[in-house]
């Protein structure tokens, strides 16, 4: 395959990169992430204000999924393309206009088309990471592109309880829409002033970007298997967050606003899965790492679907399914993300284009699932289809017989 040429590190940075500017982009990616995030806890309170099916509410979710897909595979890749800055200020124009749509919205077909331009406009992180990785010279890339990732886990963790609580205190969910596409506003200034421009020296054409990501899927099994990980879980992670709050609102616990995001706050505890699988891949780890990552996934929707709803401790159990569905999800992507990228520098922005388009999508599929079984058959059918996701994972993880006599170096 055809190796694209690393553009030049912006003049004047030299052999360092300022603290300030790696808390910009951790907190700008943040930002970015948690607008894919918002409706999730809110998917009743939206579905049932645009007079959404019970049986489509899942559609809430999936249309910001579906946006971030495609932006995924036929945008991102344009970061070897377009000057980087340009390219990610066009972006934030589109989630902003996304957002703005969705805070207008009065009736479901202008909020789903709204829902996916925000998915489109999201996929700034996936230009602002690797642009990260440029900026910081070899000796601190990889803590400079830790940070920056940690922004964007701690976004999609926090934008649920938030988008619950600013619900909560002002009795309408069309606020955190306008409130986001504020902040998308500001950002888009501060980021016009301080980011650095980066050109890329190497100009391959469109078509050639799209076709080496397709030869690399095929050609390379660690890619194929890491994105069929991170599909599975994925799939469990969407469904878990976008059927929960209308559990937790129903008849059976009577939740406020207030207390679902008390609920969802739960999950920023498995922000520190991605540091602590990292040092288990480090110590050459990886394989077992992953089984754990899996089976937490797998256990925690046991949990889940052992939690009657109304009985004394299915509030208990959903929470703690809650954190250890986090944690099972986050160490996978971290886990995922070293093995895609062992590959090597010249292709780790068209792998990670591939690894996160399928995360998104079997994403928007987990939430589609979810709001259909929730409707046909509440949460003991969704807690069932919840838990064939990591067990098709595991099933899949375990046909992998080469990585039974294989360093963890080499694992995929």
């Amino acid at each position: 395959m055809k190796e694209t040429i690393e553009a030049a590190r912006p003049a004047g940075l030299n052999d360092r990169v300022s603290p300030w500017l790696v808390l910009l982009l951790a907190f700008s990616c943040g930002l970015m992430a948690a607008n894919v995030y918002y409706a999730q806890p809110l998917a009743g309170l939206i579905g049932a204000s645009l007079a959404v099916a019970k049986g489509a509410t899942g559609l809430i979710v999936t249309m910001t999924q579906i946006g971030t897909g495609v932006g995924m595979l036929l945008i991102v890749p344009l970061g070897d393309l377009v000057e980087s800055r340009r390219l990610v200020l066009t972006l934030l124009c589109v989630a902003t206009l996304g957002l703005l749509g969705a805070a207008w919205s009065q009736h479901s077909a202008l909020f789903l088309v709204a829902a996916c331009l925000i998915g489109v406009g999201s996929v700034a992180i996936h230009v602002l990471v690797p642009y990260a990785a440029h900026l910081a010279p070899e000796r601190i890339r990889g803590r400079v592109v830790g940070n920056v990732t940690s922004g964007v886990l701690l976004g999609i963790m926090l934008a649920r309880p938030a988008s619950s609580l600013v619900t909560q205190i002002s009795s309408s969910w069309h606020t955190v829409f306008y409130l986001s596409a504020a902040l998308m506003i500001a950002l888009m200034v501060l980021l016009a002033l301080t980011l650095p421009a980066r050109e890329p020296l190497s100009k391959p054409g469109y078509v050639e970007l799209l076709a080496s990501m397709r030869q690399l899927l095929l050609t390379q099994p660690v890619v194929r298997r890491r994105s069929a990980y991170t599909g599975c879980l994925g799939a469990a992670f969407s469904l878990f967050w976008t059927t929960t709050p209308l559990l937790l609102a129903g008849p059976a616990f009577r939740l406020s606003q207030g207390g679902i995001a008390l609920f969802a706050l739960v999950g920023v505890s498995g922000a520190i899965a991605a540091t602590v699988s990292g040092s288990a891949a480090d110590r050459g780890w990886t394989r077992p790492a992953t089984a754990v990552a899996m089976l937490a996934v797998f256990a925690a929707l046991l949990l889940a679907h052992a939690a009657q709803p109304g009985a004394p401790l299915s509030l208990t159990l959903l929470v703690v399914a809650g954190i250890v569905l986090d944690f099972g999800v986050s160490s996978n992507m971290s886990l995922g993300q070293r093995a895609i990228f062992s590959l090597g520098a010249p292709f780790r922005s068209r792998v990670n284009g591939i690894y996160m388009t399928t995360f998104f999508a079997g994403s928007a599929i987990g939430s589609a699932l979810g709001g259909w079984s929730y409707a046909q058959g509440g949460w003991p059918l969704t807690s069932l289809v919840g838990l064939a996701f990591p067990l098709i994972a595991l099933i899949y993880f375990a046909t992998d017989r080469e990585h039974f006599v294989k360093r963890e170096s080499t694992a995929s």
